[in-house]
This record gives structure tokens, C-alpha cells and sequence, in this order.
């Protein structure tokens, strides 16, 4: 993994690094900017949620360092990806930090951007297509939709404790679309929160994997969408996403589907 520099090009290093968002999975979502970007990359540290095709793009001498994700069995803490960011930065020159998704939606993108202004080091911003809209949008679910919803929630499934996320039941009484990143661990309680209310038959989406070619979806009610997921086979070994609101009922599936359950 590390290169081998004479001091005199060390001595010459200048170092920067570059933020870029990989989009949703898809590796071709990734935009030309961040093409740009790792063409010339000296290092790309790289995350769980890459697709690894992306570094093709970077020259073959460039240094890869994989950092998995903190749900991962091999991953690296924030602290320590902050500082080999650094580290490779000043030492090898252009650094490409590659996320999943978009680098400021539960990304942790300003934590690294923040790191690297301590030392001084240029940076770059490359935004990425976040999955909160575009996995729903590939599967034709409008987030807003005259008629059905004029505003978004985007919300994390749990806090910073692990616990679930107490600002879901307030976006749960709003006629707003809500999605939920991070959250298929908490889909019982965030089910129960939505019946509790009487929101038992607003349309639900689970989405696994969305974008990519193992994508799996699963379409319903909030009173029967966790037997849907079952069905389905969604589990938590891939990035899933929940999709709550009548935009939902969009989906081109939906009443083949809701005349399925009503029959049941």
C-alpha cells in the first residue's frame, strides 16, 4: 500500500484533498467532476458504500486504501480516516476521499473537510447524487408531487446515542414525505409510531440496495409493509431506505399490490 518517495519528492508534495460523492451505488451516477477528480488522484480512500469500479478511473500507480463503514466488521473510526486523509495528503500529494451518496446527508463530509483545514490543506467539494431522492426517483416515487406532498423530511433512523430518532414522530404528522436513511433496524417502533397516530394505511416503500443490480424493493401499507419486507427478503446487510407518504402510492406496482393485501 505505501508508495516509495525519494525525500526531494516529498520535499515537492502538494498536498490537497477532494471530497467526492459517489452517488447512490450505481457506479455510473458518479458525476464528471468526480471523474475528473480521481484521474488525478494520488490516493483514493474509499468507503463500503463505493463501488469499487469507480476506482478504475484513477491512474494504476494510485494508492488505494479501503476504510469499510462504521457498521462493518472491517472499518476504520472517523478519527482515524480524518487522519490518514491528512497524512496521505501530506505526503503524497492529491487525496480523493470517495463516500457513498452525497457527502453532507449523513455523510460526515464537514467532520473531514473541518480535519483537513486544521493542517491547511486545500480542499475541494464534489457533491454527490444523494439516495434520499434518487433511490425513490429510479423507482418512479416522487418525493413531492402536486396534490400528495409539497415538502420532504430526510431524517437519520437513530440519534447520535443509537437510539431511534425522537424528530421521526413529528415528521410522521405532517402530510410531508419522509424518508428515513439508517433506519431499517428501527422499522418496528417507526411502523408503530405511524399507526399510533392513525396513519395504519398511508403507503410505505422499503428499498435495499437501491440503484445498484441486487436492488430489492417492497411496496405497501404501513399496517402490513414488515410482511412485505419479509417477503421480499430485505435484511440489514445492505444500505436500506423507508419511504413514508402517499407519493408512494406512485409507484407503478402500488394497486396491484394494495388489491393483493386487501384480499388477504
Amino acid at each position: 500500500m505505501e508508495k516509495q518517495f525519494t525525500e526531494t519528492q516529498r520535499f515537492y508534495v502538494e498536498p490537497k484533498i477532494t471530497l467526492v460523492g459517489a452517488g447512490p451505488g450505481d457506479p455510473d451516477l458518479i458525476s464528471v467532476k468526480g471523474v475528473k477528480a480521481l484521474k488525478s488522484a494520488d490516493v483514493i480512500i474509499y468507503d463500503a458504500l463505493v463501488d469499487e469500479a469507480l476506482l478504475n478511473y484513477a491512474p494504476k500507480e494510485a494508492t488505494r486504501v479501503y476504510v469499510g463503514n462504521p457498521s462493518g466488521d472491517e472499518n476504520f473510526s472517523q478519527a482515524t480516516v480524518n487522519q490518514l486523509m491528512v497524512d496521505y495528503a501530506l505526503n503524497f500529494g492529491h487525496v480523493v476521499r470517495l463516500k457513498g451518496g452525497d457527502l453532507f446527508v449523513f455523510g460526515r463530509g464537514y467532520e473531514e473537510l473541518d480535519y483537513a483545514a486544521s493542517y491547511s490543506i486545500e480542499t475541494a467539494i464534489v457533491p454527490g447524487i444523494s439516495s434520499a431522492i434518487s433511490v425513490p426517483g429510479i423507482q418512479g416515487i416522487p418525493v413531492t408531487h402536486k396534490g400528495d406532498s409539497d415538502s420532504l423530511w430526510i431524517l437519520s433512523g437513530t440519534d447520535s446515542a443509537g437510539n431511534l430518532n425522537k424528530e421521526i414522530a413529528n415528521a410522521a404528522l405532517s402530510k410531508a414525505t419522509v424518508v428515513v436513511l439508517l433506519g431499517f433496524e428501527q422499522l418496528a417502533h417507526i411502523v408503530n409510531m405511524y399507526k399510533n397516530i392513525g396513519k395504519g394505511r398511508l403507503p410505505v416503500a422499503v428499498i435495499q440496495n437501491g440503484s445498484m443490480k441486487n436492488e430489492k424493493i417492497a411496496v405497501g401499507l404501513v399496517n402490513t409493509i414488515e410482511e412485505v419486507v419479509i417477503e421480499v427478503g430485505i435484511d440489514n446487510t445492505g444500505p436500506v431506505l423507508l419511504v413514508f407518504g402517499q407519493t408512494v402510492a406512485l409507484h407503478n406496482k402500488f394497486c396491484s399490490i394494495l388489491s393483493f393485501l386487501e384480499e388477504k
